[in-house]
């Protein structure tokens, strides 16, 4: 077991976050702080005739087109208004778009999980099985999602389909191959005794094989899911017409930085929390032998 952090280590933990929060807010604040424009003839800062020739308002400064954190949270505040409205493809609100992403997560890594997990039993009973696939598993492996988006528009020619398959494709091989790791340890001594007292296939591996292994499971699981979902953000930015990758691209061709930035951080928060609930799950899976 790990001890629990103390409670003064937590608060230190928790100022060094805000301390953190608190640089880049101030950091942010001082790249896009407005500054007055500057003559190259001499011509002294403010001067409204110049200002008019510029063809800008002598009242106002030169920004750097990037929003600063009191334009983003006006237009955050904006966007959030209706987050799940749905005015047709061009107007649907990010919460919408968001939904739709983690819909298509679902859908695949469920498959993902569907077709691994077996897998990797397969190949943790049977080395001579994962001997004969593992130089296939290799190769494949390292292969970018995003590389086998020509193939799956080509075969499927469907975007909603292609972007399924993405997520399928990506998270398939972490949990395989942690299903198959964590099979492979399981302690030879627990599989005798099931095998000493005549315990059934399906009971030895609802009681030993699947209890034994689930650590490793939820481990690869959990990698799954982070691959799957930064995969998702790009596919949908090269042919997806929904999601939070779709709402990213179409901002920034609206030239809308404010929007950007909060999609951007809604998809670091989404992570994170489906990041959180495998963690729970990892937790409560773990056994001292």
């Amino acid at each position: 077991m790990i001890a629990a952090m103390p409670v003064q280590e937590r608060r230190l933990s928790l100022f060094l976050s805000l301390a953190v929060l608190c640089c880049g807010l101030l950091l942010w604040q001082y790249a896009t702080h407005p500054t007055v424009s500057h003559s190259p003839y001499g011509i002294p800062e403010g001067n409204a005739e110049y200002q008019r020739l510029m063809g800008r308002d002598a009242a106002t400064a030169h920004a750097s087109g990037f929003p600063t954190p009191a334009e983003f949270v006006r237009s955050a505040m904006d966007e959030l208004r209706a987050p799940l409205r749905d005015n047709g493809p061009g107007d649907r609100g990010i919460g919408w778009q968001l939904g739709a992403s983690l819909l298509r997560v679902a859908v695949g890594y469920g498959l993902a999980v569907l077709v691994a997990v077996p897998l990797g039993f397969a190949f943790g009973l049977h080395p001579v099985l994962q001997r004969a696939f593992n130089p296939f598993v290799q190769i494949l492996r390292p292969i970018s999602p995003l590389a086998w988006m020509p193939v799956a528009l080509y075969t499927i020619r469907n975007a909603e389909g292609c972007g399924i398959f993405v997520i399928f494709i990506c998270s398939l091989w972490p949990i395989l191959l942690n299903t198959s790791f964590g099979v492979t340890t399981i302690r030879r001594e627990w599989l005798n005794v099931a095998r000493t007292l005549e315990v059934r296939w399906p009971q030895r591996l609802g009681l030993v094989l699947l209890p034994a292994a689930a650590p490793a499971i939820v481990t690869g699981m959990r990698i799954g899911l982070g691959v799957a979902w930064l995969a998702i953000v790009a596919a949908e930015m090269l042919v997806g017409s929904s999601g939070i990758g779709y709402f990213v691209w179409n901002q920034w061709n609206n030239l809308s930085l404010s929007n950007v930035i909060l999609a951007i951080l809604l998809i670091g928060a989404t992570g994170m929390l489906l990041d959180s609930v495998l963690a729970l799950v990892q937790r409560s899976v773990r056994y001292a032998e």
